[in-house]
């Protein structure tokens, strides 16, 4: 696969088609006396990596949860592929906090069962090949017939990562993957995410509570006020690719982190 430079990236990332709109969004609870979310616009454009950071209690996760159709949304419109999100959906991958593998299926079983619930076993067996496929751009070749209890935590995230992808979604929704894992597991794994987003062109949407995280891996961070969350900064984040953890030590890289963070302090005494 070829990689573009950095400024060539984005300017094929501005020309791509869009995949994951949000229109005004909003979220209201107990009656609309507690607003979570308030109007919220989002565009993700295929092959994009984008993040959302903000303070905890901002709404970050009712978003994630309103752009998975697992609730909807009190004013506005989501739209997936031109098509309304009215519910969970096939082309939409969710990976959490935790791995969340059963305990008593295989790895393999464990990455093809989206396919068995939705369509069946024998449509599950027929995604094995794929799924084998997945475990090796992982690096998990030859785990495939291995019990959950016998991987590691970053191993098992992998695996998870397979999970989402063997159902080809066409965007991709990131519940802090990493964040239970120890810090240099978490680097590596963040290298692993970004590498295997890039192989597939995918359109990923990563929730963090890591300013570091969000510009490693993002073409755009989205700074999201305290509540009633909403976005009050778009960072559009311009390093090369593939990035690499040196980058970190970068001034450049210093200067993404610091912009980001001021801004979240400043918002922190709205």
């Amino acid at each position: 696969m070829t990689v573009l430079p950095r400024t060539d990236a984005m300017t094929a990332g501005s020309q791509s088609r869009p995949v994951y709109e949000l229109s005004g969004v909003a979220k209201s609870y107990a009656r609309g006396n507690l607003r979570a979310l308030d109007r919220v616009d989002l565009t993700l454009r295929e092959g994009s990596f984008s993040s959302v950071i903000g303070p905890s209690g901002c709404g970050k996760s009712t978003l994630l949860k309103i752009m998975a159709g697992l609730i909807p949304p009190s004013e506005g419109g989501v739209y997936l592929e031109g098509t309304p999100v009215t519910g969970t959906r096939e082309d939409i991958g969710m990976m959490f906090q935790q791995a969340t593998l059963f305990p008593w299926r295989t790895v393999l079983e464990n990455i093809v069962l989206p396919i068995e619930i939705r369509d069946g076993k024998a449509a599950a067996r027929a995604k094995h090949r794929d799924a084998l496929a997945l475990l090796e751009l992982v690096g998990l070749k030859g785990f495939e017939g291995r019990w959950p209890h016998e991987l590691s935590g970053g191993m098992a995230q992998r695996a998870a990562i397979c999970r989402m992808l063997v159902t080809e979604p066409a965007v991709l929704l990131l519940d802090e993957p990493f964040s239970a894992l120890d810090e240099l597991s978490r680097d590596f794994m963040n290298m692993e995410l970004q590498r295997i987003c890039m192989e597939r062109n995918a359109t990923a949407f990563l929730i963090t509570h890591s300013i570091p995280e969000a510009v490693i891996l993002s073409d755009t961070v989205y700074v999201m006020s305290p509540r009633p969350g909403t976005f009050v900064e778009t960072v559009e984040i311009d390093l090369p690719r593939p990035r690499t953890l040196d980058m970190m030590t970068d001034a450049k890289f210093g200067d993404y982190v610091r912009r980001i963070r001021a801004r979240l302090d400043k918002g922190a005494f709205l």
